[in-house]
Parts: structure tokens; sequence; C-alpha cells
């Protein structure tokens, strides 16, 4: 009957300009999809250079060497009946577009530019990139002549065309176009196109997986058909992980999920779907119908080619499913352990080596390098020839298998606590009772020599000894003396970081890892050049709160009882003497905030976008059951004049694994100055303005509706701002 189509999509552990290694994960996935019985193959954005090439689109190398793997491609049996989507850089009239190149049999059907680039965020396309915006028309493109020679064309069609086979139609969508108000989907959906598709570069942050599946069956509720979505997956060179979820829907439907965090390079999701349920879904919704009768038409290529066959009245279709998320904490457990494990076999290092503290934020790094071991452990279980030549490689043993995550764990993972004179009893041992339980080589030493002789240096050329506060010392002192044990450990892992391996006689090197999360890092809370300063950092963009509740699902799924006492202490960075064998300095008090209050200040001032004043004002109504408007103004004062303060350290923030929207990092996603007037006065002082004299002026809509007449600013007020409030009072009223 010719109604039943088996189509593929896929999610690819691509890396930034590893074109060779690139070429053969898509030409597996296209043999997998082809062994499924699949007659479309949809892969990644940007899949042929990888997504994360940034300023190398620059470079005509990057374009000449993706028009070298497209020739592979075309030229590859492999590529032979069946209709290949795949994604790369192309160069058009001199002009750079992110684009899919759709072929079949040595043959380019059209070349599709995307037409809506991401720029937000972690994004910067239109830095690279042209988006294509003529809606509804192609040009001609003339081939390179490599091309030309092997495809027997000269031109092909480029921009925004559908795929008309013998039994469908066929458009494509590429990634943020999808989240776009008006998405192409809705205007091909009403033009008859009945298979869409999204090639998609979409990096993972906590509890996004909801939206984009919604984007997606909303879509196919709204106006049946079928939908594709393929992602590329893994770390491609940098700060992000991006999270698979390839998934297949159809209206309204999921039908095939693939997962969101995994060692597999390369994951084919297939499906067969009947187009006649496309069609009678489509056939009663009256109001879609009107809408098509009225929508303007796509150019059409004809393609001499079906995705049914003509005897497929016994082939089974796929049945619908439910969606599966993981919770935050699962999240957290798998997503930067599968981002470690990518840097570690892609860094051609043998392991980590981390200060270990005995608090939750370094406890929380060493689980999940613990579970990056489990997730080896499984996949060499499920006979995942890559990862297990991958860990061969790493601990340098042709003939190994691993088993046990505890013993791998040994092999690639050194925990170190380094105490000193400041450091509790309790601490050293939570340590080490975590390390003997997940199985890391720990270390204990001390650095109070290094501590002692580096103040001498300075006691010599000075004749001036610093204090702690406790001893009679100045603030200056007290706080010079807690840094310079922060910096010494810093130095100290680096050194058994680089010799650590060589004197147990084994070779290479170790990846130093980071332990500050993404609230410490936002007010600044750490030591320029400290432990925070290291390689990587697993838990930079997560906050305190989800870290603790990572924790006691490590505990409790890892059986790790010794993480139990980890979240019962205070946190404490354990800097200052002790008092009568005690921690005399907790976090919370040195930050003058708790935690929680922090992840409400990052999400205010990156999410919702606020300044000082305009944070003090949602505050006022969030916190008015627990804070006087007095209260809620020091609080947001403190945290602006400390978060100002401290901006410089953005600077040097060690490369973090992205996974929340309030992520401080100065480099890449939170552009922002390092040098601020860190009184604030005019937006403090606006702040004070509405504490002292309540609601002295009404908002412009309460004026507009004539619930309250303005009454003058009052005389203190500063002049300029008085001035800019009576000329806003002028424009309402001459408005009215």
């Amino acid at each position: 009957m010719g109604r039943k189509v088996t189509v593929a999509t896929c999610a690819l552990n691509q890396w930034a300009l590893d074109f060779e290694g690139n070429l053969q994960r898509i030409l597996k996935s296209i043999e997998i999809a082809k062994h499924r019985g699949a007659r479309y193959r949809l892969g990644p954005e940007l899949e042929i250079c990888g997504y994360g090439c940034w300023d190398h689109y620059y470079e005509s190398d990057t374009l000449l060497h993706s028009l070298q793997v497209l020739a592979a491609l075309l030229e590859s049996p492999v590529t032979q009946d069946i209709i290949c989507d795949v994604g790369m850089p192309v160069m058009h009239r001199n002009v750079r577009y992110n684009c899919r190149v759709i072929f079949l049999n040595r043959k380019i059907l059209l070349i599709r530019p995307k037409m809506a680039l991401a720029n937000e965020g972690n994004y910067r396309e239109l830095r690279w990139f042209t988006p294509w915006s003529r809606s509804r028309q192609t040009e001609e493109y003339f081939l390179p002549r490599m091309l030309q020679d092997l495809t027997k064309q000269e031109t092909v069609p480029f921009g925004d065309a559908v795929l008309s086979t013998r039994d469908t139609c066929i458009g494509s969508e590429v990634c943020e176009e999808l989240w776009t108000p008006h998405s192409p989907h809705v205007d091909m959906g009403l033009d008859g196109v009945e298979i869409f598709t999204n090639a998609s570069g979409s990096h993972h942050v906590l509890r996004k997986a909801h939206a984009r599946v919604d984007l997606v069956t909303m879509a196919t509720t709204k106006n049946g058909g079928i939908y594709l979505l393929a992602n590329q997956k893994g770390c491609d060179g940098d700060r992000l992980y991006y999270d698979g979820c390839a998934l297949i829907a159809m209206n309204g439907s999921i039908f095939a999920q693939g997962s969101q965090f995994s060692l597999d390079d390369v994951e084919v999701l297939t499906a067969t779907l009947d187009l006649e349920d496309i069609r009678s879904y489509r056939a009663e919704i009256s109001s879609r119908n009107l809408a098509a009768s009225r929508v303007s038409s796509y150019p059409r290529v004809k393609v001499d080619f079906a995705l049914s066959c003509h005897e497929d009245l016994l082939e089974p279709v796929s049945e619908p499913i439910e969606w599966k998320y993981h919770s935050p904490a699962e999240e957290i457990s798998l997503g930067p352990a599968c981002w470690l494990w990518d840097f570690l076999r892609r860094s051609r290092q043998a392991g980590f080596f981390l200060p270990l503290s005995g608090g939750v934020d370094s406890a929380a790094t060493a689980c999940l390098v613990y579970s990056m071991c489990r997730q080896v452990c499984e996949a060499v279980r499920r006979g995942n020839p890559e990862v297990l030549a991958d860990v061969r490689t790493i601990v340098n043993q042709p003939s190994y298998t691993p088993q046990d995550p505890r013993e791998l764990c040994g092999r690639v993972l050194t925990t170190c606590y380094m105490a000193s004179e400041n450091s509790s009893r309790e601490t050293c041992d939570r340590a080490r009772e975590l390390a003997q339980q997940i199985g890391s080589h720990h270390i204990g030493l001390s650095i109070d020599p290094a501590v002692k002789a580096l103040v001498g240096i300075f006691s010599l050329v000075t004749g001036r000894s610093p204090r702690f506060a406790v001893h009679g010392g100045s603030g200056r002192e007290n706080l010079a003396l807690q840094n310079v044990q922060a910096r010494v450990r810093m130095v100290v892992a680096y050194l058994f970081a680089q010799l650590s391996l060589w004197s147990r006689g084994a070779s290479g090197g170790l990846l130093v890892l980071g332990s500050a999360n993404v609230d410490e890092s936002l007010l600044g809370y750490l030591t320029k050049y400290d432990c925070s300063s290291a390689d990587i950092n697993p838990i930079g963009g997560i906050s305190k709160t989800d870290l603790r509740a990572f924790v006691q699902l490590c505990m409790e799924r890892f059986q790790l009882p010794a993480l139990q006492s980890i979240l019962a202490a205070p946190a404490t960075a354990e800097l200052e003497p002790l008092a009568h064998g005690r921690v005399s300095q907790t976090d919370e008090e040195d930050m003058g905030m708790t935690y929680a209050e922090l992840s409400v200040y990052g999400r205010l001032r990156k999410v919702a976008k606020t300044g000082p004043y305009s944070m003090f004002c949602k505050l006022l109504n969030m916190w008015k059951d627990t804070c006087s408007p007095r209260q809620v103004a020091d609080k947001v004062k403190r945290f602006f004049s400390k978060y100002s303060l401290n901006r410089h350290k953005m600077t040097t923030l060690t490369p973090a694994y992205h996974a929340e929207s309030y992520s401080p990092d100065d480099n890449r996603f939170d552009l922002r100055p390092f040098l601020y007037n860190s009184r604030w006065p005019w937006q403090f002082r606006c702040i004070e303005n509405q504490v002292s004299r309540g609601r002295w002026f009404p908002s412009l809509l309460d004026i507009c509706r004539g619930n309250t007449s303005p009454s003058p600013p009052p005389a203190r007020l500063h002049r300029g701002l008085k001035s800019f409030l009576m000329f806003s009072r002028s424009v309402v009223s001459d408005s009215l």
C-alpha cells in the first residue's frame, strides 16, 4: 500500500574539528539506520565539523575540510539508497551559512540554510553565520569542483524549500527555529509537509529537557505530523555538554526517546509510522484546514524516491511511549560525569587530582568521578568497544578490563587532604572515609611548612609579622593569612598532579579538578588562584542546594555512608584558627547570607535581569512574610556590594560544566564589567528612598488608571533623580 515509513534520527558525540572521527561516527549512524530499515536519516546540527568550532568558522580550512567530508559521505556505499541529512557550514556568494545538506545516491537534493540563529547565553551564531532571510525562496548554488566531479551536478537548490518524495513531503528546521514564536513547521505543516526534521546543537541545563519535549509534542499536537529531533551529545571541546534526547514524535505523542546522558558515541533511534495517521488526524481539525487554504506554498524539490514500500500491510508500526525524565539530582549524577569522561579521554591524561576537604563541594566532585567510573564499567559490561579502548589507553594497560567502579576509581582519581594548623580532625576523617568508600588513591599532607616559609619571607623583608584577628591582628592581616593557605594548596595540587603518578612508577599526568559551586563564584567567595583554580570544574555551574540533593542521592544510591556526616556538617573554609579544637568560622557567616539566598539573587540578577533597585522591588513581595523592607534593602545592598567588589575573580574562573541559567562565567556566558563602583550610589539611594518614605511615588500604571494623584518627590531626594521623576510625571500627564 505504501503508507508506512521508517525514519531515523540520532545523537552523535561529535568533537569540534575532529573531521576524521566525526566522519566515522556519521557513517556508523547511517549504517545503523539502514540496518533498521530506515530510508531517511537525520543528524545533529553542524555534525561534520562539530558545533563548537567557534572562531574556527572564520577559517577557510573549516569550510574546505567540511566539503571534503561531505565528498567522502557522497562517495561512500553506506550512504546509498537512504536520504541523508547532514549539517555543515557553507559559503554562498561570500556569505557563511549554517546549513543542512540533504543528499541521495550521490546527488545533492537541497542545501537548506538556517533562518533563525541562536545568539543568547552561550550561543554566538550571529558572530559567524548569517541567517537566510528569504522565506520560501531558493537560489542556485554552484557546487565546488570537487563535488561537481562526484555528483555530476553543476548547481543545486539553496534556500527555504521542502522535499517532495513519491509518498510524502519533508521539511527542515534547524535547532533555534523550533524555539521561535513562529516556527517554520507551522506554515510547512499547513502547506502539506508531513515529516518535520530538526537538527539541534542544544546543550544541557538543569531542568531543560521538559521544555524541549513540550515544544515538539505541542508542534505535532496542533498541526499533526511526524517530528524528528537530532542532537549532539557529549563535550565537544569546552564548557558545554550536549545532552542528546533525540526523539521521534507524531500527532502529539512520543514514539522514540533517546538517552539524555550516556557514553555511547553513536545512538540511533528509528520508528515505523503510518502516514495515514497524520492525514486522518489533520482531516478533523477544521481550524487548521481553513488556515491551510490560505497559506503561501513552499518551493518543492521533487525526489524520485519513496520512504515507504509497496507491500507494507503486515509491517508493524511503533507504539507511543511515555517520556521518562531524570530528577535534577540524577541529571547532576550523569551529565557532569559524562563530561568528565569526554574531557579525560580526549585530553589523553591519566586521571584526575582532587583536593578533598571533607566538605560538600569537594565530596560532590569526588562522587562525580565515582559516578563516571560506574558508567564506564556499565558501558564495558554492555560491550561498548570504544569505551573499553579508551579506558585501556587512559590506564596504559592494553589488556585491562574494568569491572569494579571502586577499583577503576583507584586508578583514575587521586584525592588529597591538605591539612593546616587550622584544620579540624573531623574534616580529615570525613575526607579519608569518603576516599576509602569510593576507592580513590588518597594522600594526607600538611601545608604548614610551606605557609610558614612564605610568611617568614614576608617577615624577613618587612620586619612585620601578620597575625590572625583572634590574636589581635587587623582584618587585612587576617584575610592575607587565610589567602596564603588557600594559594599554597593550589601550588601543591599542581605539583602532585604532575608528579604523583611518576612517584608511583606510572606514566602520565593528572587533570586538577576544582570544586567551587556557582553560588560561591557568583559572590566571589573564594580566593583568587586558590584551589578553585584548576584545569576543569564539574560543579562550577551547580548551586549549593542542588549539590546537596545530589550528594544525598549518592549516599543512598551508591551506598556511601561517609556522605551523611559531610551533609550534616556546617560548610567551612577552615582558614582561621580553631576555637578549643572546633571550627570557628562558617561559610554563611563569612558571606553574610545563606546559600539559598544566593541562589535567589543569582537568578534575579541573570535570568530576571534585575539591577539593585529592581531586585529590591521583587524581593519586597517575595519575602514580605519573612523580611521587613529594611531587611530586604540591607540584603540586596550587601549582595551587590560584595558581588561588584569580587567580580574581577570571574575573569579567572576555572572552565566549568555549564548547568545553571545564572552562571557568572565571565568568559562566555555572563558578559559584564569587572570594575564597578561598588558603592552603587544612585541605585542604593533609590532603594533607601523607598524604605524611608514607603510608597511615596505611585506606579505609572496607577497614575494612568487614576487610582492616585501624584505627589511631589520628597525635597531631600537627589536633585538628578528628582528631575528625572518630575519629567516622567510630566510625560504621563501629557499622555492622559
